[in-house]
């Protein structure tokens, strides 16, 4: 009997044990349970954490967010289907909000560093006589950034109102060569990143006088751009030596009795010239120039050989990047336009980065002084003239397939900055609309 007891109890004893132990071994589990709560809720709080941090400066870039407003007419000659489908030479091909908004985007992360972002708002006139409403809504938004893509008369208007509608603007011109906006129509807060036309023509002639092509046979139609197409190439050519033989009127039209006026090969009988420089401002009788002359030889000015502010084809300093962002965002080609709106918007960027509290007063002060520098991926960093506000830019001499040359060219000189040799430098400014 006490032998049986003995065995139940070490039975039960060993049952008991054995529970005690399976209870130790359950609890390891139990314990791993904890400790990987523990962890987690450690993880969690350090991820809350690091997402608040990481979510502080993109809330302090929403509360410092800077709107630039893109401004077109709809009714636009410039983009008419006809004009954008033959795709003249030198002439817009596209909307520029698209070279906006890339610029916004190339300047993100420099943004994002002073806790600003950019953001563009496209805004369409159905005419003129909409934009005081416009600047109405742009003010109740708080945009005192403006890119203008606009006709002559248009810009000046917007130019005259947007300070006083806005309580203070910046202005960039991204679409007009018009010299007279930087010298009799000037405005201290306009600013142009497109190239005047008295540039255009400076870059033109450094290239013939350095080719040794210094006679120049001149068409002039009958438009007043081309007209002052042609007061600009006739100075550059006595500032550079070349010589215009002739002056020839050309004209398209339907009248029999204007035929000759058409005709490339009477007006380009004369043999005694090195070149033939068309000054069209509308592009089509310039585009059916180029081996139509009497003589063998280069057509230079609206066709053929050209000075751009930007060619597709820039094989140098980041230039293929650049074509190949916009090409993937607006499928199409960046031209000179587009090159000159995303620059405008290269340069808000730049002053944001450098001055992120400053008042639209202080940007454009900044700007105007020539201490802001932007990256346009042509080689020298650019900056804009106090006296006119043009940005300073190298210049292409390019055809449609390609970049022959760069202006300034190598040899031309100056006494501070060899990139004021391309249009009207401070001396000779008439611009008295100066901060």
């Amino acid at each position: 009997m006490a032998g049986v007891l003995m065995g139940r109890w070490s039975l039960g004893r060993r049952l008991a044990c054995g529970a005690l132990a399976l209870a130790a071994l359950g609890a390891v589990p139990l314990v791993q349970a904890a400790t990987q709560a523990a962890k987690a809720e450690n993880a969690a709080k350090t991820a809350k954490a690091g997402g608040a941090a990481k979510a502080a400066p993109e809330a302090k870039a929403a509360q410092n967010a800077i709107t630039v407003a893109v401004i077109s007419l709809a009714d636009d000659a410039r983009y008419a289907p006809r004009r954008l489908e033959h795709g003249y030479p030198g002439q817009p091909q596209g909307r520029p909000a698209d070279a906006v908004r890339l610029a916004a985007d190339d300047a993100a992360v420099e943004l994002d560093t002073v806790g600003v972002s950019l953001k563009v708002r496209e805004l369409l006139l159905p005419d003129a006589q909409a934009l005081p409403k416009a600047l109405a809504e742009l003010k109740a938004a708080g945009v005192h950034h403006l890119i203008a893509d606009l006709p002559l008369a248009e810009l000046n208007q917007l130019v005259r109102t947007a300070p006083a509608a806005l309580g203070g603007a910046i202005v960039f011109n991204t679409g007009l060569d018009d010299d007279a906006l930087r010298a009799s129509q000037c405005a201290a807060h306009l600013l142009h990143t497109y190239p005047s036309r008295q540039m255009l023509a400076d870059a033109l002639a450094q290239y013939l006088a350095a080719r040794s092509w210094r006679k120049a046979l001149l068409l002039q139609g009958p438009l007043p751009g081309d007209q002052l197409q042609a007061d600009a190439f006739n100075r550059s050519a006595r500032r550079y030596g070349l010589k215009i033989t002739q002056t020839r009127p050309f004209k398209l039209s339907g009248d029999p009795r204007e035929r000759d006026l058409a005709n490339t090969r009477l007006l380009t009988g004369d043999r005694d010239h090195d070149v033939v420089a068309v000054m069209d401002s509308d592009g089509e009788f310039a585009r059916l120039l180029p081996y139509a002359t009497q003589w063998p030889r280069p057509v230079v000015g609206a066709n053929g050989l050209m000075a751009v502010p930007w060619h597709p084809q820039w094989e140098r300093n980041g230039g293929p990047q650049l074509s190949r962002r916009f090409a993937r965002l607006a499928k199409r080609p960046m031209q000179g336009h587009d090159w000159a709106a995303w620059a405008a918007g290269k340069a808000l960027a730049a002053v944001l980065v450098d001055e992120p509290q400053a008042t639209v007063a202080q940007q454009l002060k900044q700007l105007r002084s020539g201490t802001v520098y932007l990256d346009g991926f042509k080689g020298p960093r650019l900056s804009f003239r106090s006296w006119d506000g043009q940005l300073r830019q190298p210049l292409f001499l390019s055809h449609i397939d390609g970049v022959v040359g760069t202006a300034p060219l190598d040899g031309v000189l100056h006494p501070t900055e060899v990139m004021d040799t391309l249009g009207v430098d401070e001396k000779e400014s008439t611009c008295r609309a100066r901060l």
